[in-house]
């Protein structure tokens, strides 16, 4: 956008954007569509960072960057195949704030509170509500968890974001952890180094110190997100020690191109974060505007073949609705009938038909979950 066209828009805020009258004030959607938005608001979490609106250009109506974060009355309508749990979290779930999917490790969720709300998110119906931070007795209970389960050789500390805690929180989590023979790594998910780097302080790095192997992954789907204050957002993570992984989600209209995936695919290995998974989106409630098909996902994936250094190549996967954890969708990695076969062998039809992808029975608490050696919906 030229100097011209941003003068021409409103100034910039400061704060974080929560309610569509602000969204409007901002010019980031247009005043006659505020009430549509306030719908959407009142059931699905809504916030904007300053940081996040400076990368949107309000003079591109397909703006990548504004697709992901700004409310479409879309999302009200649930498509086919849509569910409030989409990959089966509460099927593996023995206490609040634990998923035991996979018996070598674990998602700890202390909180569900983000710096901004994806539109996309799975877990777009608990994120942002009044219960979004474990009690003291809660994470008492879920760090419990980790110690009686001695197969637990990694905590995957998850969300909503694990990087907006206070930093004492942060730190006394770490230091459980710390603590625990068995666990050998601990790994952090966050969105934070693009959506509010600044948060990436002193005081987080000190409260992330640890003898155990820590890694972050970063949730990232576009190239343009990252801005300088990412970029040394990442620096300040990697000169403290920290490897970093990246997470991106397939997402229609953001970078559902060989060369969107590509940009943004060597912007992560240049700033010394190695792609990990590529996610086709999950069958969130309100999200079939952002899902391309496999097989667009599968033909993109084969392009960066040859394009761009092994570095740069993510694993394109899929959590199987239902809590049958995830599976490899790459080019070569479906099944000859087209389904796509679990950790167990089974196989499950996708899309999903009615009837087949029926989820997981909850587990009790009294009740240790055993699942597969793969890699969790997080992990």
């Amino acid at each position: 956008m030229t100097d011209n066209a941003k003068s021409r828009h409103p100034a910039k805020p400061r704060r974080t954007l929560r309610r569509a009258a602000d969204l409007a004030s901002a010019g980031l959607i247009p005043k006659e569509g505020v009430g549509e938005i306030e719908r959407v608001a009142a059931r699905f979490a809504v916030a904007l960072t300053p940081a996040v609106v400076d990368l949107i250009d309000r003079g591109d109506p397909a703006d990548p960057i504004a697709r992901q974060y700004l409310p479409d009355v879309r999302e009200l309508d649930a498509g086919p195949g849509e569910r409030p749990d989409p990959i089966g979290d509460d099927a593996h779930s023995p206490l609040k704030g634990i998923v035991h999917r996979y018996p070598d490790r674990v998602l700890l969720t202390p909180i569900l509170h983000c710096p901004v709300y994806c539109r996309f998110c799975f877990r777009r119906e608990k994120v942002g509500g009044e219960q979004a931070m474990l009690s003291e007795a809660e994470l008492g209970a879920a760090l419990d968890y980790v110690r009686d389960n001695r197969e637990v050789w990694e905590v995957v500390v998850t969300g909503g974001d694990p990087f907006m805690l206070p930093s004492a929180r942060l730190k006394t989590i770490m230091s459980e952890l710390d603590a625990i023979p068995h666990v050998a790594v601990v790994r952090f998910h966050t969105r934070i180094p693009v959506s509010d780097p600044a948060r990436v302080n002193p005081a987080l790095l000190a409260a992330l110190e640890t003898g155990k192997a820590l890694w972050v992954a970063l949730h990232c789907n576009h190239a343009r997100e990252f801005s300088p204050a990412a970029e040394a957002a990442c620096r300040r993570l990697v000169s403290a020690g920290i490897p970093l992984l990246g997470q991106t989600v397939l997402l229609k209209g953001v970078n559902d191109t060989a060369e969107a995936i590509e940009a943004l695919m060597r912007a992560m290995v240049r700033n010394r974060i190695k792609p990990y998974y590529l996610h086709h989106p999950d069958l969130a409630t309100g999200t079939s505007h952002f899902r391309a098909g496999i097989a667009e996902g599968r033909a993109i994936v084969r392009r960066l073949r040859g394009r761009v250094s092994g570095l740069c190549q993510p694993i394109y996967v899929l959590d199987i609705p239902g809590g049958f954890g995830k599976a490899r969708i790459g080019p070569d990695d479906l099944a000859e009938d087209g389904s796509i076969e679990d950790w167990k062998g089974r196989h499950h039809p996708y899309p999903p038909q009615a009837g087949t992808l029926d989820p997981l029975p909850r587990t009790s608490r009294a009740v240790r979950v055993r699942a597969t050696s793969g890699p969790d919906s997080n992990a």
